[in-house]
């Protein structure tokens, strides 16, 4: 069964997503997408089930084809003063109420509503399995921050972000423990299996 177009008919919807929230370095980088209610399109998927060409490829019909899109980034600064969590409920939020029309209802992938509540929000599990927009939502996300850590990883190539993308590997995390984190590393994270949780 392919993935649904809305959840409800009377609604302007828009899609909602993020990617690198378990990351340890690098933005979390959040996504919203208002999808033509005639949007068809076979290959759209969770990213996490597609290659990076077939992600790459649906950002281009996506961006030509949605009524409207918008992508947030919230730096490792932010997320160190907000946490994880509030950091990509925020940016979601912030997504959401960027878009011009602004939706009606807002599908939020995961268990958690947005923070934000002008515009009322849906939380649903597994939500980029499920509905279009939820799906482009997590490919614009995915992809722009893919191509965001490729750009930081020319300036610090020690940790291999351009393969990793800033996720706890054990080459990335070899390279903390040889280089020591740089400026865009989460501190609020713990970096290391050794390393003592520190308390924020």
């Amino acid at each position: 069964m392919g993935l649904l177009s809305y959840f409800d008919a009377e609604k302007r919807e828009a899609g909602c997503d993020e990617a690198g929230r378990g990351c340890l370095a690098g933005p979390v980088v959040c996504a919203s997408v208002i999808l033509p209610r005639d949007f068809h399109c076979e290959l759209l998927n969770d990213s996490k089930q597609l290659s990076e060409t077939q992600r790459d490829e649906l950002r281009i019909i996506i961006e030509q084809n949605a009524e409207c899109y918008n992508v947030q980034f919230l730096d490792e600064s932010e997320i160190l003063k907000l946490n994880i969590l509030k950091a990509s409920l925020t940016g979601m939020a912030r997504a959401a109420h960027s878009l011009q029309p602004l939706p009606e209802l807002i599908l939020v992938d995961g268990n958690k509503t947005l923070l934000d509540p002008r515009i009322p929000s849906v939380a649903m599990i597994k939500g980029d399995g499920r509905f279009l927009s939820i799906a482009a939502a997590s490919i614009l996300a995915k992809t722009y921050r893919d191509e965001f850590m490729k750009q930081l990883h020319d300036e610090f190539p020690v940790y291999s972000w351009n393969e990793n993308k800033g996720y706890p590997t054990p080459k990335h995390r070899n390279a903390i423990r040889e280089h020591g984190p740089c400026k865009y590393h989460r501190m609020g994270f713990r970096l290391l299996p050794e390393e003592q949780l520190s308390l924020f």
